[in-house]
């Protein structure tokens, strides 16, 4: 049996640590149980959570010595410094063979190891930036569901947490053996896409001058980056360094994920077919804004639309 222990600290998420409980440790009526499940801290005995209840946990970090899978559902606060028992014990279990693993902020304790240096990680949209900040050493994938490496794997936000603990199921087991822990969990086996679907559409502040207001207003028109270096009186290589300094991106890619944007919103927002959403932002035509869609966003309009509707 395969033997999955969760390190948890205080204050711990309740939800993060029971999508690792209900994928590797809870018994089903006609699946097979490939795994033992347990939970461990660095200080047994009462560890509080954020549903405002304590758990008794009766396993200190001896319990890693024998886990096939050490799991870290969660580290807060992010800047929680990571103990050096810990660190020497999470070491210790990778270097005899241990999978590490983590879910969402799980992966700031991870990095504090130093076994992602060079690597790619992902954590939770809105915690990207500061993972890539604290850790430059570490490669964020602020889009992936989830990154797995064999001896280590992190996951996106928490409900990602179900996609990587899926994977890895399907990793150990195969495809039939996490289907049918899926159908049981009534979740889809495999979620399409990245996490920008879920991530809103950013709205920087408007450093140049009034253009991003005024290049917002006429997405339907057919703007290039002339007509946008005109507006402001420079040419196209002044406007282009002037959108690296103050947004990091050039002056075309920030048009395009602004028109994908306004699409995100009239998806979620209005009956419009796709044909007309793709003629209002400017995209010309269904066929392109699908393909545009699907590069920046991860998974269709249509797909979108049903995961986002607001009723």
């Amino acid at each position: 049996m395969h033997r999955v222990v969760a390190l948890v600290r205080p204050v711990q998420s309740t939800f993060e640590l029971g999508i690792a409980a209900e994928v590797f440790g809870t018994p089903r009526a006609g699946v097979p149980q490939h795994y033992v499940f347990d939970v461990c801290t660095e200080t047994p005995g009462p560890v509080p959570t954020s549903a405002g209840y304590a758990m008794a946990v009766p396993h200190g970090l001896d319990a890693l010595a024998t886990a096939d899978t050490v799991l870290i559902p969660g580290w807060a606060p992010l800047e929680a410094p990571l103990p050096d028992a810990v660190r020497r014990a999470l070491l210790r279990a990778h270097a005899r063979g241990a999978r590490l693993v983590t879910i969402c902020s799980g992966v700031f304790a991870l990095a504090r190891t130093g076994l992602l240096d060079g690597r790619s990680a992902t954590t939770h949209w809105a915690r990207a930036e500061q993972l890539r900040r604290e850790f430059p050493q570490v490669r964020v994938e602020p889009d992936a569901l989830y990154v797995d490496h064999g001896d280590v794997a992190t996951s996106a936000g928490a409900g990602a947490g179900i996609d990587l603990c899926l994977h890895l199921v399907r990793t150990d087991h195969g495809a039939a053996h996490a289907a049918l822990v899926a159908r049981h969990m009534v979740m889809p086996p495999h979620r399409d896409g990245g996490q920008a679907q879920y991530a809103p559409p950013s709205s920087p502040a408007d450093a140049l001058d009034g253009l991003l207001e005024w290049a917002g207003a006429r997405l339907g028109t057919p703007l290039s980056v002339a007509e946008l270096a005109a507006r402001l009186n420079v040419s196209p290589r002044t406007l282009a360094r002037r959108f690296a300094e103050q947004l990091g991106t050039s002056p075309g890619a920030w048009l395009l994920a602004r028109r994908v944007a306004e699409a995100r919103t009239l998806l979620e927002e209005t009956d419009l077919p796709v044909e007309a959403i793709a003629v209002r932002v400017g995209l010309a035509s269904a066929v392109n804004l699908r393909r545009r869609f699907r590069a920046l966003v991860g998974t269709t309009p249509g797909a979108y639309r049903r995961a986002f509707r607001r009723y």
